[in-house]
């Protein structure tokens, strides 16, 4: 199986690593056509209460989804005072996330025990992964909340609808958008390590154009990387968001969108002579830049919802080696994604939607620390129908095809049923498959392995939801599984296995292999209570077993690196009658393990945070938190430094 970032054996020269009624299809289909544009949930779908996008790529009520789906909103980000998503993103279940010291260090997400790199990021419809990463995936430590307005987190296998890397679910990030007059927002907060943040946003719609910019930096002293040392390493981020729509007819609209961040952030190394895990002055820049070009017309008197779209994304890492003297790029790594896509949502008859799409992608990585460039296409093309069979019943069903330039063809499918039985209960079922194919390092660099195949996987969960008290009680309970098979491990060629390597045609450090096995199940709880109007609680808990099934290796069987058995989290708000909330928070992470092999045992530990807003008027608040406040001592990652106990204090705006 896959090593932990830490211990992976890197080959030679690179880096450590309410129960909602139908709408009537007048509203629907403004809902759908703003959807088939965005590919996100959108202004017009803002104002209607529990929709989700991310599961269908259409807009559809709740009780009509099969998947299992959590949506973040802008109230419950903003209430949360978090700066970075991860840590909004370990607050649903299911979802645990591993750093490799405080913010802006390497941060890798899973859902449901899949691999960091099997998890798809979207950013406002973007794909988010990175051609020139070995592993392909996502780094988000240097994703912060900034100007974001929602997230949905969808479960287990779903590349029918969104193709690779989407094995164990598929985050989708939704900056704000524009909405009613010229006005904007302030925010800036300070605190402990010598931390300060400020972001400030601004948009409207005016006629048929409208706009919104957000900019925002941060920058903190953070704690050192090396947890026994002495010198911090700091982290600095800036970003800029911008969104731009114009109406040609009511019919005819072009949506343009743009994401940057820029992130510097100090990590620890193993210095010589002793080469062990140490103080040290290295530092990594990151720049990543999204843009996205869209066009959206309706056909058939807007009964066929069409979406034609431009994405292009750029990462540029830089690592750099500062050893008190001089400073030495010693890593350089680009990757870059060129997309080409259509998407038609069309309602075929009462109660029944279809999405289809095609898409063309071409990635290119090019390394010049190691002197490699490659590039690879692939063409895809899905479709899904959703339908209401029977009252309160619906079915989804969907199916892709893919045809990769380097493996050939793929197939994946997925089925899901949602059954309203009223009373406020909702039943819900899914079956996906899932794949990822292999990236670019893998695929051309030394260590590579041409005849590599996609990484597979299969999932499924059940699920029942109870609604009572109109909705002041909501719970859930959902289980899962799923395997995961051909695996892509680094191989390494050690003595005396170098000669056998080279006859093979590798390289004797070692090479790629579809070798590993995985798998996971698990049950997820939630319960969100408002009993009384000042008073509410939310709370999630998750069980599961993520283990090792690659037969004939010694870790057979064994837990899956930090992945913790058991996670939860409690938060409980009162808003008091003098325009004050206050919030109590906790997270709990059961023990884990930090390799494969099992000898390394992270300790399980709880985190409670403390916030407090208070209202100076409609339109400012001052607000404040004490995060870690009992001062836990943990680890995410061994030998990792984690942030003690911190605060915070800052003052919010808007115009």
């Amino acid at each position: 199986m896959r090593q932990p970032e830490q211990e992976f054996k890197n080959p030679p020269g690179t880096a450590p690593r309410r129960q909602k009624p139908r709408l009537p299809r007048q509203a629907m289909a403004t809902v759908l056509a703003a959807a088939a544009l965005a590919g996100t949930a959108t202004g017009a779908e803002a104002n209607l209460e529990e929709v989700i996008v991310v599961a269908t790529r259409m807009a559809v009520s709740p009780d009509t989804v099969g998947n299992s789906v959590t949506v973040l909103n802008e109230r419950l980000i903003r209430e949360s005072q978090a700066i970075v998503v991860s840590d909004l993103l370990a607050s649903t279940p299911g979802v645990t996330f591993a750093r490799n010291g405080g913010p802006g260090t390497l941060t890798s997400v899973r859902i449901r025990g899949a691999e960091s790199d099997q998890t798809l990021v979207l950013i406002d419809g973007v794909q988010m992964n990175d051609p020139s990463a070995a592993g392909g995936g996502f780094d988000f430590g240097n994703l912060l909340v900034g100007d974001i307005s929602r997230i949905e987190i969808l479960r287990g296998a779903q590349s029918t609808l969104y193709g690779s890397q989407a094995i164990g679910g598929v985050l989708n990030i939704i900056t704000r958008e524009p909405e009613g007059t010229l006005g904007g927002s302030l925010q800036g907060e300070i605190g402990s390590f010598q931390s300060g943040m400020f972001k400030g946003s601004m948009g409207g719609k005016f006629d048929r154009l409208s706009f919104r910019v957000g900019a925002g930096y941060y920058n903190t002293s953070s704690v050192s990387t090396f947890a026994g040392g002495q010198e911090k390493d700091p982290f600095r981020n800036s970003t800029v968001t911008a969104r731009l729509g114009y109406e040609f007819t009511p019919d005819v609209a072009l949506d343009l969108r743009a994401y940057y961040a820029d992130g510097k952030s100090n990590y620890d190394g193993f210095p010589a002579p002793a080469f062990v895990f140490a103080d040290e002055g290295d530092y990594s820049i990151t720049r990543q830049f999204v843009s996205y070009n869209g066009l959206r017309f309706g056909l058939f008197g807007n009964r066929l919802q069409n979406r034609v779209a431009y994405q292009y994304t750029n990462n540029d890492r830089g690592l750099y080696l500062n050893n008190g003297l001089s400073v030495s790029r010693t890593g350089d790594y680009q990757g870059q994604n060129n997309r080409v896509e259509y998407q038609g949502t069309i309602e075929i008859a009462d109660g029944y939607r279809a999405v289809f799409g095609l898409q063309h992608e071409q990635s290119e990585m090019v390394t010049k620390s190691e002197a490699i460039s490659a590039d690879v296409g692939q063409d895809s093309i899905y479709a899904q129908v959703q339908g209401e069979v029977a009252k309160g019943l619906t079915l989804t069903a969907g199916g892709r095809h893919d045809d990769h330039e380097t493996f050939g063809t793929h197939q994946t499918g997925q089925f899901a049923v949602a059954w309203a039985l009223g009373s406020g209960t909702v039943l819900r079922a899914s079956v996906g498959q899932g794949f990822k194919a292999p990236t670019l390092y893998q695929l051309f660099s030394p260590y590579r392995n041409p005849g590599l195949e996609p990484e597979q996987s299969s999932s499924w969960d059940a699920g029942v939801e109870q609604r009572l008290m109109d909705r002041r009680v909501v719970l859930s309970a959902t289980y899962f599984s799923r395997d995961t098979r051909n695996q892509i491990d680094f191989l390494s060629c050690t003595v005396p296995l170098n000669a056998l390597c080279t006859a093979a045609g590798h390289s004797s450090f070692g090479y790629y292999q579809n070798t590993g096995r995985a798998a996971a199940t698990g049950i997820e709880l939630q319960a969100s209570l408002h009993p009384v109007e000042p008073f509410e609680v939310q709370l999630n808990y998750t069980n599961m077993q993520a283990e090792n099934r690659t037969p004939g290796s010694s870790a057979f069987g064994k837990r899956l690196p930090r992945r913790p058995d058991t996670s939860a989290n409690l938060s409980v708000s009162y808003a008091w009658p003098v325009r004050l909330k206050t919030t109590v928070a906790a997270r709990y992470s059961g023990a884990s393990f930090d390799n494969a092999s099992n000898t390394r045992r992270l300790d399980s530990y709880m985190l409670v945070d403390l916030r407090v807003a208070y209202a100076l008027n409609d339109s400012m608040e001052i607000f404040g938190r004490l995060e870690n406040a009992f001062d836990e001592e943990y680890e995410t990652v061994y030998q990792y430094g984690t942030l003690g106990r911190s605060g915070f204090v800052g003052l919010s705006t808007k115009f």
